[in-house]
């Protein structure tokens, strides 16, 4: 008898449990027509959210992005209501506690994650970059290949690519080089002291204004910048386009042009000068003398 009552006991809840389950059967089939109809809600609210948000004036991983927020709220919303229906006694303000707790939980866990997140809607919309820019970040310099909600895709001049979490982009500067389609560049070219200042300035002006690669609806500006250590500076400024290679393209036409002007003018472009001067007299010898000689 002893060896039965314990299987008696075993039956007698697993009874228990099916008659449970059996008059759970109504509220288990209206949470199922819940959930089949969330995820209809669901599916035409993402639908919408595509056709009344035109990917040309939004970027694309935005309006995805606020597609599928939508449809975690709809389908949350959707849970807890086949929750309720399921298990009467739970109370909507039992669901909100729990998902508040959960919710405080998991951005403790991930905190890097939700700035980087954070960071990548406020880029998104603020659209302060685009797909195609130069662009440079705490020493990280490239093309823009990819926006996405958690990172940047950064593709250097050298074809190295770089992942760049969005959080480093919002926190640091951010140098924007191809904002506009022209950029400024500047060089600096010297003359030796003995020339003339305003024929040195004429003859550079004319140098840069020829080039093909310099801007010609933007100003040219040439100032005498400093006195060097063995030549008069000029502060050499025009504009060109703003990739990378525009610039270097440009820099070296404008180098080479201004080097073969003043050539061309007899204006010496110096090296640098160094005098020596020493304390006390130095003895001197003739070339080819021995030092041993009798002073002849």
């Amino acid at each position: 008898m002893d060896d039965i009552q314990p299987i008696e006991i075993i039956l007698a809840n697993l009874t228990d449990m099916l008659r449970g389950l059996i008059a759970l059967l109504p509220q288990i089939g209206l949470a199922l027509v819940i959930l089949v109809i969330t995820w209809a809600v669901s599916k035409l609210a993402s639908s919408l959210v595509h056709r009344l948000l035109p990917q040309n004036r939004m970027r694309a991983s935005l309006v995805e992005l606020m597609s599928n927020l939508l449809s975690i709220g709809i389908w949350l919303g959707g849970i807890v209501i086949a929750a309720i229906v399921v298990f009467p006694t739970i109370t909507p303000g039992d669901m909100i506690a729990a998902l508040g707790i959960g919710s405080l939980a998991i951005g403790f866990a991930f905190k890097d994650v939700f700035e980087n997140f954070m960071a990548g809607i406020l880029i998104l919309y603020r659209r302060p970059m685009r797909i195609g820019d130069y662009i440079e970040c705490d020493g990280v310099e490239g093309k823009v290949e990819k926006i996405s909600i958690r990172d940047t895709h950064v593709r250097r001049t050298d074809g190295q690519l770089v992942v760049m979490p969005n959080g480093m982009l919002f926190r640091n500067p951010v140098e924007i080089r191809t904002d506009r389609d022209i950029r400024r560049v500047t060089i600096t070219a010297g003359v030796a002291y003995d020339e003339d200042v305003d024929a040195s300035r004429d003859v550079i002006t004319d140098a840069v204004k020829g080039c093909d690669t310099v801007r010609g609806d933007q100003p040219i500006q040439i100032f005498a910048q400093a006195f060097g250590a063995s030549s008069i500076d000029f502060e050499v400024t025009w504009w060109t386009g703003s990739t990378p290679l525009d610039v270097r393209r440009s820099r070296d036409e404008v180098v080479a042009a201004v080097k073969r002007a003043l050539d061309e003018a007899g204006i010496e472009i110096p090296f640098p000068y160094r005098t020596l001067t020493f304390k006390e007299p130095l003895p001197l010898a003739r070339a080819g003398a021995t030092g041993s000689g009798d002073g002849n």
